[in-house]
């Protein structure tokens, strides 16, 4: 585990854990961090971070249009999210370009997992969806036994 401190000051554990999936030339990449400063296990609160780069690796221009996300709970509930865009931006990348952004995710439980797609537009008119790999959401709270 590494600490840090993230750009609006609170402390975040970082799993040294970064995902990774390539779908027809998008590189997506996802660190997840538990903010334990923002985090109250006692009220059933736990909070990450996760930080995506989308790098376009294919030879034509692209835009991303919308965002989907499944995001299911350490007790198996799951929320659906879908929106135009991520984080108010719906960013062109041309070849060779990346963009990051950060968000944040809070849930009930002290684990979960999110997986999910960016649907793209190509330069040519033609829609695709690149696919957000599955990452983990754990925190220092989870207790797991090993039998």
């Amino acid at each position: 585990m590494q600490e840090r401190t993230t750009s609006t000051g609170e402390r975040a554990t970082r799993p040294l854990m970064i995902y990774e999936r390539t779908t027809q030339g998008i590189r997506v990449r996802v660190t997840p961090a538990f903010i334990d400063d923002q985090s109250s296990p006692e009220d059933g609160r736990y909070l990450w971070s996760y930080t995506i780069t989308i790098e376009n690796r294919g030879n034509e221009t692209v835009q991303l249009i919308s965002r989907y996300w499944r995001i299911t709970d350490g007790s198996g509930r799951i929320q659906e999210v879908r929106g135009p865009g991520v984080v108010g931006a719906q960013p062109v990348l041309a070849p060779g370009q990346m963009f990051e952004y950060t968000s944040g995710c809070p849930l009930p439980t002290s684990s979960g997992l999110m997986v999910g797609k960016y649907l793209m537009r190509a330069a040519s008119g033609q829609n695709f969806e690149a696919e957000i790999p599955a990452f983990l959401l754990e925190s220092p709270h989870e207790h797991r036994q090993i039998h």
